[in-house]
């Protein structure tokens, strides 16, 4: 087996930050795409208007945050931040001000 690539500091997380106009019909809807195709991409919501997604490596993150700016509305507000799995596991996660548990990556089985 690879340890390299089980290692948490080459395990990353994409979260996407965004703030979209939605005053209008016409803004909904251009919300509403953008969100559709950012979990069609496989990321989950962690709050409103932040969404995750567990990457396999640097290079499958790449592959993702490239995906998020392919679709880019033209008007609003979007963040992208790639950290490694180590620093996603130290985030201290409260719901009011009981601690919880971080969402953990999804495990995926590789054939050879």
């Amino acid at each position: 087996m690879n340890f390299e690539r089980l290692n948490a500091y080459r395990i990353m997380w994409v979260l996407v930050m965004f703030d979209l106009p939605t005053e209008t019909k016409a803004q909904r809807k251009i919300y509403a795409r953008f969100r559709k195709q950012i979990l069609d991409d496989g990321f989950t919501m962690f709050q409103f208007s932040m969404y995750i997604r567990h990457c396999s490596s640097r290079e499958n993150a790449t592959v993702h945050v490239q995906r998020v700016k392919n679709i880019l509305p033209a008007k609003g507000h979007v963040g992208i931040l790639n950290i490694t799995d180590k620093q996603f596991g130290l985030m201290e996660i409260f719901r009011g001000k009981e601690p919880i548990d971080a969402p953990v990556g999804t495990q995926q089985l590789e054939l050879f």
